[in-house]
């Protein structure tokens, strides 16, 4: 039996709490999460296999649900009201979601190996060969795309962005992209002789994927993203993995243009 993640647990309840400060339940959240264990513990049991699949493939159809916000009795309350943190820039809002994170509750109490353990001295050494790797990629590509330009500032709102971008936003896209996806297909390929190559690659392409609202430039960057997220969760382990994309985030929110230029 694998040993929880607590201390991601301990931060994604902070966040949550945090997060129900701006909004608010409804009775029908309850159905959601009521699915989900009934996903949890289909997952984990061991005796029906067909049983585990099935409890997988529920788990998917929920995160992707709650992702896009489509399940009811969550009401999210918007913690930063529609503004343009510098003059050039589109118009940014934010929402501290209720609904997104029970996705990491699921992956942290379920999945627990998802989190592949490092020491700290080498989780430090993979965060900063990612960080590097995906800052030169994804905000290199970003400039020389014209999406965003240097434009150093920390607005009133920047704690509150921090705190919810690193506790609601980063731990569970990390724990479901790199420590789900990526893991799963690196322990499914592992006959494969870059078996782990192809998990790393596939990972950041679906990331890239889910960015396609904002423009084939976003998918192409944050697929580059993830392949430095991705090596910082192969050698460093999830820690390594959300600090590498905390880091890049907040390098953007700092000293670019944030999310990106208008027009």
């Amino acid at each position: 039996m694998l040993a929880l993640p607590w201390t991601l647990l301990v931060l994604l309840s902070l966040g949550y709490g945090l997060a129900l400060t701006y909004g608010r339940l409804g009775w029908l959240a309850l159905i959601s999460v009521a699915l989900l264990l009934t996903a949890g513990f289909a997952a984990r049991q061991q005796h029906i296999r067909i049983g585990r699949y099935l409890g997988h493939a529920l788990f998917i159809f929920m995160a992707l649900a709650l992702a896009m916000h489509w399940l009811p009795g969550f009401y999210n309350g918007r913690g930063i009201n529609p503004q343009r943190f510098t003059d050039d820039a589109v118009m940014f809002s934010m929402y501290l979601n209720l609904d997104k994170p029970l996705i990491g509750f699921w992956l942290l109490l379920f999945c627990p190996w998802i989190v592949g353990r490092r020491s700290l001295r080498l989780g430090i050494y993979a965060t900063a060969q990612g960080l590097t790797l995906s800052s030169v990629l994804a905000l290199g590509g970003a400039l020389l795309l014209g999406v965003i330009v240097w434009a150093p500032k920390w607005p009133d709102q920047a704690w509150l962005w921090l705190f919810n971008n690193l506790l609601l936003v980063t731990l569970v896209e990390e724990a479901l992209f790199r420590g789900y996806i990526q893991g799963g297909l690196s322990r499914h390929f592992k006959h494969l002789p870059y078996g782990e190559n192809l998990a790393l690659l596939l990972a950041s392409l679906l990331f890239g994927l889910v960015h396609l609202g904002a423009g084939w430039q976003w998918v192409l960057l944050a697929s580059l993203a993830g392949v430095g997220y991705g090596l910082a969760y192969r050698f460093g382990g999830l820690g390594a993995a959300i600090a590498t994309h905390f880091g890049l985030n907040l390098l953007h929110f700092g000293l670019f243009t944030y999310p990106m230029l208008a027009g």
